[in-house]
């Protein structure tokens, strides 16, 4: 019987951790390891070794398990060049706050520090991302590195980094045993489910019970929660306000549900902010304080398993350092039943407004392409109970804040606090290996897909025959430009849109879908939107839509400032190559805008004063 080696260690305790799936690309860094999960896999009680077309492909569907699953997401890379292209997805995880743990190569042990081929000080490199970066020097060492790696990825929430040089990986295993400096760790998970003192509780319990006008504003930190959020809101008649990552932990028919709130929210978020008196942070590090009450405003409270994250964005009077699900279930006993529910019945009303507007915006017709508020619009109408979304950076996220609205059951997820592009589309294959029987729709822009998604069609051929409901769409948001920085170029900085930085070269997406073998939707008009849909959401595969949109549809915020004015005024008369016809677009949008909101004053009137 062979013995077993460091990586065959390694391969088990990854499984006593629970992980069941991997992600990972090969190299000769790697190399032992590789074989050990082959080794596994031969005998039938290995890991699912996920493999797509890049290192960074990788790292950022392992963020994606964690978010999607609640489970410690893996990904696996070789030496310095894999090990480096892991990075920015590593950072998607830190700054979102999951549990993720990578598995690096490293040349051997007699080389570190010697300026050898692909020996770098990786340790270094891991230093700011990873909450744990640790090279694993001998077998004994071995045990307590993989444990402590996968318990502080758990406890804080953070990516974790096991750097395997390239000998050890192949040294034989050992059992450590009682020794000075040689640590016996165990791969007991610890519980995160962290309750508060009760004291503590019952002031914020106080507080909000003293507020006539009380808003939650949820964040992913609340997921698992949505009930006792729901509950707590009932209560004490608050409005509530979902981040964006948090989007799916609210369903959105709840009536006083009323969205994202800033850039790619909604008008009733922002004036709940406005008006309220009483603030309650529920697990989010929502990072756009403008948009928050002014200072003394309102009497806030934070719940939140990050300490760090308290106190920091708005002046909070309780800091309540712990699992938003406990902390609400010892809470809600506590508070009082409100009499006067105008607060809530108030944002209701005007949220279904906000809701016609978007249909009125979705409805507009732009010259250059599809309106691509429509195209989301109709997706939104047509997604299953089951549907998972993934949004990228960009004006995807706009129109994902905008007109997706997600009803209990389904999920919804995309970059954070990161942003980066091109996440969608790793971000949908990881939800697709983690459910396979339900439908993923990704929302990508044609700047992203051109970054990794296209190669990542590869990977969806390469492992399609294996999933139950093989249905997984794509609509790419085709309008050869990055529209979302040509925004914020003219509204944040005055400057009209360079062509040289901006122009993303047209390409037949949906032809190289068919290269493929998928069903492919060339989408030109808004009246071809819906049928467009319908096949893909009608076709038991794999679809992409290529939809050509316009790319002049401005992004608009909820409330309309003098600075975006000005500065959008400022870029075009600089001159900016799109002058007229972002003019003429911008114009129609503001005008249905301020149509809309004069109607919704109106019947808003006309019911209070029938009351």
């Amino acid at each position: 019987m062979t013995t077993p080696t460091v990586s065959d260690f390694l391969v088990q305790r990854l499984k006593e951790w629970g992980v069941s799936r991997i992600f990972g690309f090969p190299g000769d860094g790697i190399g032992e390891f590789d074989g050990a999960l082959g080794r596994a896999d031969r005998r039938g009680d290995g890991l699912d070794y996920v493999r797509p077309t890049h290192e960074e492909v990788c790292a950022l569907m392992a963020v994606a398990h964690a978010k999607f699953t609640g489970e410690v997401g893996v990904c696996v890379a070789t030496s310095s060049p894999g090990a480096f292209h892991l990075i920015n997805g590593l950072y998607d995880a830190k700054m979102d706050n999951q549990p993720v743990v990578a598995i690096v190569g490293q040349q051997g042990l007699a080389s570190l520090g010697t300026f050898t081929q692909q020996e770098n000080n990786l340790e270094r490199a891991f230093s700011d991302v990873a909450a744990y970066v640790q090279t694993i020097v001998s077998p004994e060492q071995a045990q307590a590195v993989v444990d402590t790696a996968f318990r502080i990825a758990i406890t804080r929430l953070q990516p974790t980094v096991i750097v395997l040089p390239h000998d050890v990986q192949g040294m034989a295993a050992v059992d450590p045993t009682p020794a000075h400096w040689v640590s016996r760790s165990s791969s007991g998970a610890p519980s995160a489910a962290i309750l508060p003192p009760a004291d503590e509780i019952a002031r914020a319990a106080q507080i909000i019970n003293a507020g006539q006008k009380v808003t939650f504003l949820v964040g992913a930190g609340a997921r698992g929660a949505t009930a006792d959020v729901i509950r707590a809101a009932e209560i004490s008649g608050a409005g509530i306000i979902t981040a964006l990552r948090g989007k799916d932990v609210v369903p959105s028919d709840v009536p006083h549900h009323t969205q994202q709130l800033g850039l790619l929210g909604s008008l009733p978020s922002l004036h709940q902010m406005q008006r309220c008196d009483t603030l309650v942070l529920l697990g989010t590090n929502y990072p756009y304080g403008e948009y928050l009450p002014k200072t003394g405003q309102a009497r806030a409270i934070q719940v939140d398993l990050k300490p760090e994250h308290m106190g920091l964005r708005y002046p909070t009077e309780v800091n309540l350092w712990g699992d938003v699900r406990c902390t609400l279930a010892a809470l809600i006993p506590l508070l009082d039943q409100k009499a006067d529910l105008s607060w809530q019945h108030g944002i209701a009303e005007e949220m279904r407004g906000w809701e016609r507007e978007m249909e009125s915006q979705a409805m507009l017709t732009f010259d250059g392409g599809a309106n691509p508020r429509r195209v989301f619009h109709e997706l939104n109408k047509r997604l299953p109970v089951d549907a998972i979304v993934t949004a990228d950076a960009g004006t995807t996220a706009d129109w994902y804040g905008h007109h997706i609205r997600l009803r209990q059951g389904m999920r919804g997820d995309l970059s954070g606090l990161l942003a980066t592009m091109l996440a969608s589309m790793p971000y949908a294959m990881a939800a697709k290996f983690a459910y396979p029987e339900r439908t993923v729709v990704c929302t990508i822009g044609d700047g992203a897909f051109q970054m990794l998604g296209m190669n990542e069609l590869i990977t969806l051929k390469k492992y399609l025959s294996g999933w139950s409901n093989p249905r997984f769409i794509i609509v790419v948001m085709h309008n050869d430009d990055l529209a979302q920085v040509t925004w914020e170029m003219r509204t944040e900085d005055g400057n009209p849109s360079w062509p040289a930085s901006q122009d993303v070269e047209s390409v037949d997406y949906a032809g190289w879908a068919e290269l493929l073998g998928f069903r492919a939707v060339r989408l030109r008009t808004d009246e071809a939107v819906g049928a467009a849909l319908d096949e893909a959401f009608a076709h038991p595969g794999v679809t992409l839509i290529d939809a050509y949109v316009s790319k002049n549809v401005p992004p608009l915020p909820p409330q309309i400032t003098a600075e975006y004015a000005v500065n959008t005024a400022k870029a075009l008369l600089k001159g900016d190559p799109n002058e007229f016809a972002v003019i003429r677009d911008s114009a129609e949008a503001l005008a249905a805008e301020g149509l809309s909101r004069v109607k919704d004053a109106l019947h808003l009137r006309r019911s209070t004063d029938t009351e």
